[in-house]
This record gives C-alpha cells, structure tokens and sequence, in this order.
C-alpha cells in the first residue's frame, strides 16, 4: 500500500488546492513502480484500452492511437506512451489513488500512466483539471506556471499546446517525488532517460457537460413536462414583444425542473457515478446463489471493487455505474461500506449478511461483475 512521508492533507488543501502549483518532493518515500514499461505496453496492446503514442519529430509531432502491436518504429528518443485509465485494468497500478482520497472519491477521474523514452513529453500545455504527476522509475524535467496570459497553439489535431510560459518550478523529479498542478496553470515535461509518470487526474464537470446531461436525462425519464401558463395574460401594444415578465417565467419554468430534488439527484447520481472507460467486469459464470456468496466468504480474506467502478450515496441513495440501485432494507452501515471502501474484508461482510438484504444487494452486485472474491497470493 502506498503512504505519504509528512504530508498534511487540510494544509495542502488549504494552501495549494485549485491555488498554486506545488512540487513535493519525496512524497512517497522508496517508491516502487506498481508496473513495469512492458507491462503497459502490454495494456496498450489491448482493443478496450485507450492509448496513444506522442512523438516529437523534426519538422512537427506525431501522434497515433493505439491498440499498438509494437513500438520499435519510434526509435529510442523523443516520443511517449500514454494509456488512460489503468486503474479500472491493473489492480497493483490502482492502489495508488488511495492515498489521494482525502479528496471526496466523485471528484477522482482516473489514472493515466505514461512511459517516456529521453526526450519523450507531449509539449507545453494546460489542463482544466487538477492533477497530480508521481514520478515513478527514471528521471523527468518539468517546468509548472501560474495562470498567466498565454498563446495557444494547434501542431497536430490532437494535440492543443501553448507557446511559452514563466516556470514558477523548473525541477528535475525523481522516483517518489509529485506535482501538484491546479487546473489553467502551464507546464510541460521531458524525459531525461527512460521514465514512468502516473498522473491522478480529477474530474471537474463545466455547465455545459451538466446541461447537456441533465437533458439527456429528462428526455429519457419523460420528466420535467410542467408547460406555461399564462391565465393573467392583458393586451399588449406591441405583439413581437416578449415582456420582461414573460421571459422570466420561462426561465422560472427551467429553474422548476431543479426544484425536485428526487429526480434531479436520480439524474445527478447517475451522472456521477457514470464510467468514461470501460471497466474490466468480473462476471460470474454460472451466476452466484446467495448460499454460494456466504460459503465464498467463509473461503477467502476480502471481496475487491472492480477497478474505476463508481459507487456514491446522496441524501442516502444508492447510485452504482451510473445507475440508481435499490437499497430498501439494507442497513446504513452497509451501504456506507460499499460506497467508502474499494475492498471489503470477510470478517465484516460476515457480521453484514445478517441482514438478508444487505447479503441479497451484495449478491446481485457481484453477480453483475462489479465485486469479486480475492485472495493476496493471486498476485
């Protein structure tokens, strides 16, 4: 399990969250890589995972998207591997979010782990997220900004840079040392010899995303069909003219449709809990029993989340994989367990099963491949 060495999480975010950039070095004291750079190579071959290759070239870049067969075609300088969402396929690679979750888990994103040959990055640029970069094996020079006026640039479709920056950090980072970079600030990083990066990056919904959802919602659910209604309606002097009164109670009309708070956090929930990658479901073939769930748990120490698997509560329901489930007669503590903890050990599901519905929940979310059972030397 990976620890921060003196690290204070109010502080940080006191000081530094969504404020300035920070390096901390040696945040992870003797950090060992969770994978190797041909094991996500491995993952890059993969159809289900997103991947891509940037390649710095003579007259411009490079970029290809995976799944990759090999990678000699690159040469040994001045490109990178970068696969998204590692942490919903390799287990090892996932624990280390947790260290992070001092932040609530909805605002977790995933992680993205890069390899980079010398002289591989992917150019000066800005996120509209935060994001934490852990140096894992190698060594990496990374110039980070403050939010400052800048110049954007187009080099390749896929690929949106800026054209320079004032560095308030220029370092060389090392195994075990983080950047902690807020959303809008500049930085770009190199290789100085073969590296490993895995960035923690966080989700920050703009309106539009919300809207955009929320429509998608209302039309599905056939909800929100409260029409206009004008009874008072006098004459008007000019009939092109919407009054001012007029238009506010249409956008009073749209403001209604928040007002509900059963449907709007049925739809809020969803949405959060909703993957933007696939997940690696462990389905059960054939399907469990409830009777098979009780004898299992008596087999094994601990039951796993699959990985990127989004469970949250608001105001007490229960939203997995961007779906309400039905809770009704499970125990708080339960469900408290399920959304909190990301693996849950048999001594407490024991005491939980008690209650059959908590065992009749449980079944049902590992028979839908979202929990299994695990054992430590299946490593």
């Amino acid at each position: 399990m990976y620890q921060f060495e003196q690290f204070n999480p109010e502080e940080f975010l006191t000081s530094y969250w969504q404020k300035k950039p920070v390096l901390l070095k040696g945040l992870f004291k003797n950090f060992i890589d969770p994978l190797s750079a041909d094991e996500l190579a491995g993952l890059a071959q993969e159809t289900e995972i997103e991947s891509r290759v940037v390649q710095r070239q003579d007259n411009g870049w490079h970029v290809e998207h995976g799944p990759f067969e090999q990678f000699e075609q690159f040469g040994d300088t001045d490109w990178s591997l970068l696969v998204q969402a590692v942490d919903h396929w390799h287990m090892q690679s996932a624990q280390l979010l947790e260290p992070f979750r001092f932040i609530p888990n909805w605002r977790i994103d995933d992680l993205m782990i890069s390899f980079s040959v010398p002289g591989g990055g992917v150019g000066a640029h800005v996120d509209q997220y935060d994001v934490f970069i852990i140096q894992g094996m190698g060594k990496r020079h990374w110039k980070v900004g403050d939010k400052q006026p800048l110049e954007s640039k187009l080099p390749h479709p896929d690929l949106l840079q800026v054209a320079g920056f004032n560095p308030c950090i220029d370092a060389v980072l090392e195994p075990g040392d983080v950047l902690y970079i807020p959303p809008g600030c500049p930085h770009e990083g190199y290789a100085i010899e073969p590296a490993l990066n895995y960035s923690v990056g966080f989700r920050a919904p703009n309106q539009q995303d919300l809207l955009s959802s929320f429509a998608d919602f209302a039309l599905q659910e056939e909800c929100f069909k409260q029409r206009y209604q004008d009874p008072q309606l006098q004459l008007s002097q000019f009939a092109g003219d919407v009054t001012t009164a007029e238009a506010d109670k249409l956008v009073e009309l749209v403001k209604l449709s928040l007002k509900q708070p059963q449907q709007v956090n049925k739809w809020l929930g969803g949405y959060l809990t909703q993957a933007k990658h696939d997940l690696d479901l462990q389905l059960p073939e054939p399907s469990f029993e409830v009777d098979d769930i009780v004898e299992i748990n008596q087999q094994v120490s601990t039951w796993l989340r699959t990985g990127g698997l989004r469970i949250l509560t608001i105001q007490g329901q229960l939203f997995i994989n961007g779906e309400w489930v039905d809770s009704q007669g499970c125990s708080d503590e339960f469900i408290r367990l399920l959304a909190d903890k990301l693996d849950y050990p048999t001594a407490e599901l024991t005491e939980q099963f008690k209650l059959p519905a908590n065992l009749e929940l449980f079944s049902a979310l590992v028979n839908e491949g979202y929990i299994y059972p695990y054992e430590e030397d299946e490593e």
